[in-house]
């Protein structure tokens, strides 16, 4: 029987990458980031281990929809009482918080692990083209 070789990390490097909203649909830009989040790519990723990288998503108020999701996408959220469903079109939500239907697509792509809080702070999502993260800006 083969055995999987398992490398601990001590200390994890975390990068910082740039993602351009505004080019891609909504899903493809989602599987990138999370991708990215979750550190994927790298040599040393262990799916038990918080490997991943910052990601900041450039221009998420321009983002890109196929087909008719604008008119016939909905999200639901239950309060756990008696009718207590609530519903959202994506076309309200998108003239409200255009970075709130990026950050649900991303967060669903996300293994449903302890660290997923985690990854999900270091993403940065900027409306327009402009952020100040010093840490990109080198």
């Amino acid at each position: 029987m083969k055995t999987q070789k398992i490398t601990h990390v001590n200390k994890v490097e975390r990068t910082w990458h740039e993602i351009d909203a505004s080019k891609e649909t909504v899903g493809r830009v989602a599987t990138r980031i999370a991708s990215l989040l979750r550190g994927k790519g790298k040599r040393t990723f262990s799916p038990h281990m918080d490997m991943g990288d910052y990601v900041v998503a450039l221009n998420v108020d321009k983002l890109k929809l196929s087909g008719r999701k604008l008119e016939q996408k909905q999200y639901f959220r239950h309060s756990g009482y008696l009718g207590g469903l609530k519903t959202e079109d994506l076309k309200t939500l998108m003239n409200k918080k255009p970075e709130e239907v990026l950050k649900r697509a991303v967060f669903s792509m996300l293994d449903e692990v302890k660290f997923r809080k985690a990854m999900m702070a270091r993403l940065k999502l900027v409306k327009g083209s402009e952020h100040n993260f010093a840490q990109l800006k080198k």
